[in-house]
């Protein structure tokens, strides 16, 4: 069986960042995979279930709204050390830069009830802590406003 292109990369060398993941073509329709990594992997700790999952739902709340029909999917990576984002259209890392710095500013910001966490809205509702994902926001958005060709190319 062959590799897959995510674990060829060298997350060893892997720094916090933006980066193209893979890009998908679905009749004449580009769609960008982006890996929003938070995490140095295997360097740094792992985030946990909760902050993961708060991130995910106001993520995926503020990315819908904003973009409405451009964003197939957000979520967690199995690593814990990030999230994929995929978009419709060809697109860089570099030009999504100031959505997601705009995005991770939203949660760092981010005051009262997290969307969809209530027994009716999610299958594990009670799983989420805000204050640790505005402490990852906070930490990611420091990568962001710095951010140089190490922290949106692959490495080698």
């Amino acid at each position: 069986m062959n590799k897959i292109e995510s674990f060829k990369i060298n997350h060893l060398k892997l720094l916090p960042g933006i980066y193209v993941s893979r890009k998908d073509y679905i009749n004449n329709e580009v769609l960008t995979t982006f890996d929003l990594r938070i995490t140095a992997p295997n360097r740094e700790p792992v985030m946990n279930t909760a902050e993961i999952h708060a991130i995910e739902h106001l993520a995926a709340t503020f990315l819908r709204n904003k973009l409405e029909n451009e964003v197939i999917y957000f979520g967690p990576m199995g690593c814990r050390t990030g999230f994929y984002l995929i978009l419709v259209g060809d697109k860089k890392s570099e030009d999504i830069v100031d959505l997601i710095k705009e995005l991770f500013k939203f949660i760092l910001d981010y005051e009262g009830d997290i969307p969809g966490q209530s027994p009716k809205d999610c299958g594990n509702y009670s799983d989420m802590n805000l204050d640790i994902a505005k402490y990852y926001s906070k930490k990611y958005l420091k990568v962001l406003n710095s951010i140089t060709k190490e922290n949106l190319i692959y490495p080698e």
